[in-house]
Order: structure tokens, then sequence, then C-alpha cells
């Protein structure tokens, strides 16, 4: 018995170890196949997640554009930004229509039967008008999230911020200036010394006159730069020129400025522009100084370009004349032109604002980035990590040598903030290039403009 009992004991032994050892065997089995279906699982689960991370496909958005196109220095800074645009947002298509030259009426009539363009080039006018109509977009969230101000020049924020301390557009332009261009060659042929006198500039415009050679061209159908013209001769006595009018810190009938249209009307009389200077746009006015038609022409630095591919080293820029020897050099550099807010706007009825504010200030970027390593131009807004391609005109050399020895700066049409004065200052100055408008008439149609300016 005991020994039956000892061998039953050994079997059951035998059969609770069989059973132990298929139960660690089916234990490793369902590990793996655990092991397999989570292996199975997380590769499911990360190509879900593969797909889900994927960006989606954009599509294809179109932006009405309304901007300067007119000369290869706005063609072709606005052609690269373009061309960049695509690289980096080839879902975004715009739609350009080229800025009229007509001082924004047409953007106003735009703007005042809601057909305005989801961007465009604003001015301070444009800015100033369009902020209490509610027709453009305070950008003040998208400068923050685009790091756009660490971008702008410390000595330019003055193109960035408007006196509200609120940015309305980005700015791509830095300070910019008025030259008097001039034909070396007609100069020389006619033996007409550059002026550095108004008696000077006078026997200048006698004696290219008589040899039929228009003295000085400007585009004087738009009105800047016959305000320009202007703030010229006063500039010479009084350096903030019509900036000070503008602030109502002067009257028009302090002396610098009376002079000044006395001296303006004396030479228009004498022949000093074109017949129907006021009827030339900009192409007409450029057209007579290119092809040696005109000894001198008006317009800012950004004509540098363009008129050196022109005339090549027959070009270049002169100081204006004083009222004398002493003035001359006195005020030799004392600048008409200046800067102020400006750049590519947003209108705040776009479908999509944060679009549009993005593309608006990419393309202020490379725009600028274009000038600045293309154009041979160092008169921008924001920061350039670019090296210069093209070395700078000579005219634009004499330029930047010049900048650290400007002693003021004024301001253009379009940076003028009082509404009523560079309606009336406008007007005025475009008349006075007529030769049928008196300097009474002149001052007392801009005094009773700016009554808060006595």
């Amino acid at each position: 018995m005991k020994k039956f009992a000892i061998t039953i004991l050994s079997l059951c032994i035998l059969v609770v170890a069989g059973c132990s050892s298929s139960g660690n065997n089916s234990s490793y089995t369902t590990t793996n196949t655990n092991n397999t279906n989570h292996s199975a699982t997380t590769a499911q689960e990360t190509k879900k997640e593969e797909v889900k991370t994927e960006e989606p496909k954009q599509e294809p958005v179109k932006l009405r554009i309304y901007a300067q196109y007119s000369d290869d220095d706005t063609k072709l800074p606005y052609d690269y930004a373009i061309a960049e645009l695509k690289k980096e947002m080839p879902h975004v298509e715009l739609e350009l229509e080229i800025q009229a030259q007509d001082d924004g009426q047409k953007l106003k009539t735009y703007a005042a039967t809601g057909n305005l363009p989801d961007i465009y080039q604003a001015g301070l006018d444009i800015i100033t008008t369009f902020r209490k109509s509610g027709n453009i977009l305070e950008l003040d969230p998208y400068v923050n999230e685009f790091g756009f101000k660490e971008k702008v020049f410390p000595s330019t924020m003055n193109t960035f911020l408007t006196d509200d301390g609120h940015t309305y557009a980005f700015p791509y332009a830095g300070n910019e200036f008025v030259l008097l261009y001039y034909n070396k060659e007609l100069f020389d042929q006619t033996g007409v010394e550059v002026p550095t006198t108004y008696d000077e500039l006078m026997d200048a415009v006698n004696k290219f006159n008589a040899a039929g050679i228009t003295p000085l061209s400007v585009f004087a159908k738009e009105k800047w730069p016959t305000v320009a013209l202007y703030d010229m001769f006063v500039t010479r006595n009084e350096p903030q020129g019509v900036l000070k009018l503008d602030k109502g810190q002067a009257s028009i009938s302090d002396p610098a400025y009376r002079e000044a249209a006395e001296k303006l009307v004396e030479l228009v009389k004498a022949g000093l522009l074109p017949k129907g200077a006021t009827n030339l746009n900009y192409d007409q006015a450029a057209e007579l100084f290119y092809q040696g038609k005109a000894a001198m022409f008006l317009n800012g630095q950004w004509e540098i370009a363009t008129s050196t591919e022109k005339l090549g080293d027959k070009v270049g820029w002169m100081y204006f004349p004083g009222t004398d020897a002493a003035n001359y050099e006195v005020s030799k550099y004392a600048f008409t032109g200046g800067g102020g807010p400006s750049g590519y706007a947003v209108n705040p009825e776009t479908k999509d604002p944060a679009l549009a504010a993005k593309v608006a200030a990419f393309l202020s970027l490379k725009y600028a980035e274009y000038k600045y390593t293309e154009r041979g131009n160092p008169l921008v807004a924001t920061k350039v990590d670019k090296a210069i391609v093209t070395e700078y005109p000579p005219m634009m050399k004499q330029l930047s040598d010049d900048i650290s020895k400007i002693t003021s700066t004024t301001a253009f049409a379009w940076g003028l903030s009082d509404a009523k004065f560079k309606a009336a200052i406008e007007d005025a100055s475009q008349s006075l290039l007529t030769g049928d408008y008196s300097v009474d008439q002149f001052v007392k149609d801009v005094e009773k403009a700016i009554p808060a300016a006595k």
C-alpha cells in the first residue's frame, strides 16, 4: 500500500509539473502575442499621427494689392518681393493694380465706395484719413506676432509708428530726400556753372532758355513735387520748412515763407519750367530730362538709379542755391524731405486679416531687401542680413556720405499731418507754378486754411 501510495504521489507530481510547464509555455506565448499586437497597434497609431501632422493642402487665395509700379525703382523691388512670396506662400496670388499718380485720390474713392484692395501702399495722409474712417487695419497684434519691430532700425522708427503709438503700415523706405538733378553735359555745352545762389540760378534759367533748353522739368500734375520745390526755397532761411507750418509753429506770412514764394514766382515767369508744367505726369517730365531737353529735374533720391541708367556719368545732383554765397554754405545741408509712417497697409474688411497682414509684412521686408542689396539704396526702414550685390551709384554714394552732415529735414507732402494745411499748401504751391497766381493770393489761401497756425 505504501508503495502504491508513493507511486500515485509520484504520478501526481509529474502531472502537476507537466501542468506547470504547460502553464509557463502558455504565458510566454501570450506575452509574445501581446507584444506583437502592441507593435502593430503602435505602428498604426504612429501612421495615424503622421497623417494628422501632415500640413493640410492650403486652398488658393487671391488678394488685391494697390501699389507703385512705374519705374525700375518700384517695379524691380516689387517683382522680387512677389517671387519670394511665391516660394514662401505659394497658395497666395496677388492681383496688382498700379497706384495712380494722383496723390491718393483714387484710393480714397475706393475707400468711399467700399472697393478698397486687400493690401495697399499708404503714406501718412492716407493713414490719417483712413484711421478716422475705419478703412485701415491697426497692425499692432501682427507686429508682435511677426516680431516686426525688432527688424526696424531705431533711426527709422518714425516710419513705423504714428503719433498715437500704433502701426498701420509695414514700412520698407527709410527717411528719404528731395534732390535737384542736373545734366552735366548740358551745363557744359551752354557754359552754365552749377548755381549756388538765386542770382546764378536766374542766370542759368536765362541761358538755358536762350539755348532752347528747358531749365527745370517737374511733374507738377502731382502736387507733392510742387510742395517740395517751394519747400526748397523756404529751407534756405527756415530749415524746418513746411513742417513748421504743419505743426502750427509758423505763419505762411512769415518772411521765409513769403520770400520763398516770391523767388519761385519770379523764376517761373522767367521761364524756369516747361509750358503746361502742371499737366505733366512723371513719365512726361522724366523723358524731357532723359532726352536732354531739360537741364534739371526734381524728384526724390529714388530717381538716382533710373537717371544713372538713362544718362550715366552725365547726371549728378546739386545742393540747392542759397540767397547768397554765405547762405549757400550755411543752408547746404538743410534738406527737403524726411520720413513718416508709410508702407503696406491692410483693409480691415479683407476676408482674412491675419493672412493679408502676413503678406504685407513679408512684402515690405523683401522690398527693402532688394532695394538695399540690388539697387544700391541704403535708405531702407528695416534691417537686411544679406550682402550688397550692387555698389552704390556715384550719386547715392554722395548722398550716403552726406547723411551724417544733414542738419535738418522737413517733410514730403504725404507726410504732413494737418489735412487742411496739406490740401491748402498742395493747391497753392501747384498754382504758383502756373505763373498766374500772385504771392498775396498764395499767402491768403494757405493762411485761411490753417487758422490754428496763426
